[in-house]
């Protein structure tokens, strides 16, 4: 009984071939799944939905914010209760298409960048007036608009300070003075090409951005402190923004 057992163990062993040709479906099968994942994520971007994150995800300024910068910046303005640190709350990005009401195109371009860009669907400004003198009628589409919260708002901030900012020609620094005196903070970027996630081969527009840092801070001090310590690049040679009422 004993042998027989053997026997049948040796002849239902694989071959060599057949372990190859085994590992040759496997690799094709899991090339399969990353092309149908890669095809997703573009289908994805393409109609405009939010893009899930992995469970279990946290980004990287997120994690930092937590460890080094609340701790630091809490020694520098002087906090001791921790829900008082400054923190951001949301990220607007918004992009002004006034010839989107003679040019269509304009307006669609638009909506797609900032959703490749956010990775969150744009949605569409209206006029909420007509002003006569710019031919504008209440309930135009004007502009196209992105508010990102949770772990898109800090993702994009990661990109925004590491790949976009460095990619700003002629870049001297970030002014102070965009400051609104409630802490938050205004920049706007003259191209969308900035972005790494924007194919510039397929740039049928170029169009100017402006973001908005919405902040907890109590001031323009505390705000210019917060950015700072993200790793925001101000001009070394302006000064800490001045107190000022918000208007």
């Amino acid at each position: 009984m004993a042998k027989e057992e053997k026997e049948k163990k040796v002849k239902s062993a694989p071959t060599a071939e057949q372990i190859e040709a085994a590992k040759a479906a496997k690799a094709a099968k899991k090339a399969e799944k990353a092309g149908m994942a890669k095809e997703t994520t573009q289908e994805v971007v393409e109609s405009g939905k939010a893009q899930a994150f992995p469970e279990g995800y946290s980004p990287r300024l997120f994690k930092r914010y937590n460890e080094e910068i609340a701790p630091a910046l809490a020694k520098e303005l002087g906090i001791t209760n921790r829900m008082a640190i400054p923190r951001i709350t949301k990220v607007v990005i918004s992009a002004g298409l006034g010839k989107a009401i003679t040019e269509k195109p304009r307006l669609e371009a638009a909506i797609k960048e900032l959703t490749q860009i956010a990775g969150q669907k744009a949605v569409v400004c209206q006029a909420r007036k007509s002003v006569s003198n710019f031919k504008l009628r209440q309930g135009m589409e004007i502009g196209a608009k992105v508010t990102l919260r949770g772990q898109r708002m800090w993702e994009f901030m990661d990109r925004l300070i590491t790949l976009a900012i460095p990619r700003v020609k002629d870049f001297r620094g970030l002014r102070t003075n965009a400051f609104d005196g409630r802490g938050n903070y205004n920049l706007g970027l003259t191209e969308q090409t900035v972005f790494p996630e924007v194919q510039t081969d397929r740039i049928t527009f170029h169009q100017g951005l402006a973001i908005t840092i919405v902040t907890t801070a109590k001031d323009d001090k505390a705000g210019f402190a917060l950015l700072k310590f993200l790793g925001m690049p101000f001009q070394h040679d302006q000064a800490e923004p001045k107190a000022r009422k918000a208007g």
